[in-house]
């Protein structure tokens, strides 16, 4: 299994631009949570990525499983959403051979994922903890300057935003954006009715996010 997608982590912002099209693989977990929830963040996303940088995209996401042999196909991962996460057992080894070797997950909660998401990840990693990114961590200078850190898109519980790494020594595998709530911030504007601001800042760090991906 590991053979099939060994070659992963060579996949780099130069390919990219060379001709191999950047796309996002939106994973539909089980659990009841809605993993479907903001239909047009990442649409909207890929669309500012290919208005601002030299990164060739697919204009729309996929939606994947796990277990899919598709999968292997798409090393940028996303899961977003409300409610319950859980993975099988079968797709707790998945991932986590997928993400050592090479694959890259941002999870962006949605609000309410937090308590099922860590544990979850701990299934994945159990001998691993999630790190916080300081403000003066790469991901928030490598194409546009966020000094503060994690931009705040919507008000929960009045928390600050965090931004959450599992490393594989020095390789950000997995990155979790807690209490942003960005993919509100990629909506169509009609949907939340965020400033336009926020909205910028927002497909801003998406960016970042994207690029680091490609990039470390």
């Amino acid at each position: 299994m590991v053979k099939q997608f060994i070659l992963i982590g060579l996949i780099n912002i130069t390919t990219l631009i060379l001709g191999q099209n950047f796309s996002i693989a939106r994973i539909h977990y089980g659990g009841g949570g809605d993993w479907y929830c903001d239909p047009s963040s990442l649409s909207n996303l890929l669309m500012y990525v290919s208005i601002n940088t030299p990164i060739k995209v697919e204009r729309e996401e996929a939606r994947i499983k796990l277990t899919d042999k598709e999968l292997y196909s798409y090393p940028y991962l996303y899961i977003t959403g409300h409610g319950n996460i859980r993975f099988s057992d079968n797709e707790v080894n998945i991932l986590r051979e997928f993400l050592l070797n090479g694959a890259f997950l941002h999870v962006d909660d949605n609000y309410g994922l937090d308590k099922s998401l860590r544990r979850e990840m701990k299934r994945v990693f159990p001998n691993r903890d999630f790190v916080e990114l300081p403000p003066d961590h790469d991901l928030f200078s490598n194409f546009y300057s966020f000094p503060q850190g994690l931009p705040k898109v919507h008000e929960h519980d009045g928390k600050p935003a965090q931004a959450l790494g599992l490393f594989d020594n020095d390789r950000l595998m997995v990155l979790y954006t807690y209490e942003s709530d960005l993919g509100d911030g990629w909506e169509d504007e009609e949907v939340h009715h965020d400033p336009q601001p926020i909205r910028e800042a927002a497909l801003k760090m998406g960016v970042n996010i994207i690029h680091y991906a490609l990039t470390q």
